[in-house]
């Protein structure tokens, strides 16, 4: 448990430097290490309420917050989420629904990690609908496996233009935020598995302290995109070290 706090411990310093929970790789971790993985969604997704909770609150006193883009993409994932929590499916194929959300996670934060530095942007209006079934499958990917959906919605906002790096940013920790908490309370209506996650509070203790420091990193130190950067490498190595447990 010592060696897997203090994954979850960097994890949640590298995820939320960037605005990010770190929910698919604290599923991977779980999954390397053996946990039972009907309990996987529920950790993985309580630590990115834990994480994205204090960065959401900086952004938002920040004034980098846009609500109106942020509602049609909620009004899909929302329902969408939590009835991809209440879904049950085997322990194979999650393994390879996590593979594919870590390797694809990887592959678009280390191809969108320029987008991060740039500080003017021209913005275009959204569809509402188009923002609508964008939230509604990011909502029931998120709620099946166990992620807040913020690390696909925030490329997709980049390579749409649809506001500010930093009101992007923000979006995605929100969009994290209350996903996470549908997507859990979908998850608890399968089974009463809430005494056995609370063995587990070790994990979220050093996710708090990790996204803590995150966001400090963020706002003090290193560069967003050199964050993003960071962030990718680990979750592709992560993805590899599933995807050779999976298939060889």
């Amino acid at each position: 448990m010592i060696i897997l706090s203090i994954l979850f411990f960097i994890t949640a310093i590298l995820y939320s430097s960037v605005g990010f929970g770190g929910g698919s790789t604290y599923l991977a971790l779980l999954l390397i290490w053996n946990i039972p993985y009907y309990i996987f969604p529920v950790i993985a997704l309580f630590c990115n309420i834990l994480v994205v909770t204090g960065n959401s609150i900086n952004y938002i006193r920040a004034g980098n917050h846009n609500i109106k883009l942020l509602i049609p993409f909620l009004i899909g994932s929302i329902p969408f989420s939590f009835l991809g929590g209440t879904l049950i499916i085997n322990k194979e194929i999650f393994e390879i629904l996590l593979f594919i959300v870590l390797s694809i996670t990887g592959l678009l934060l280390m191809v969108n990690n320029k987008s991060y530095e740039k500080k003017e942007i021209k913005v275009k209006k959204l569809n509402f609908i188009i923002s609508f079934l964008i939230g509604s499958i990011l909502g029931i990917v998120s709620g099946i496996v166990g992620i807040g959906g913020g690390i696909f919605l925030s490329p997709i906002l980049f390579l749409l233009k649809a506001d500010r790096p930093q009101n992007i940013v923000t979006s995605a920790s929100l969009f994290i935020l209350i996903n996470s908490i549908s997507g859990i309370f979908g998850q608890l209506s399968k089974e009463n598995i809430l005494n056995e996650v609370l063995l587990y509070w070790p994990l979220f203790f050093a996710v708090i302290i990790g996204g803590f420091l995150g966001n400090f990193l963020n706002l003090k130190i290193f560069s967003s995109r050199v964050l993003v950067l960071t962030t990718s490498v680990l979750v592709i190595f992560v993805a590899a070290r599933m995807g050779y447990g999976i298939f060889i």
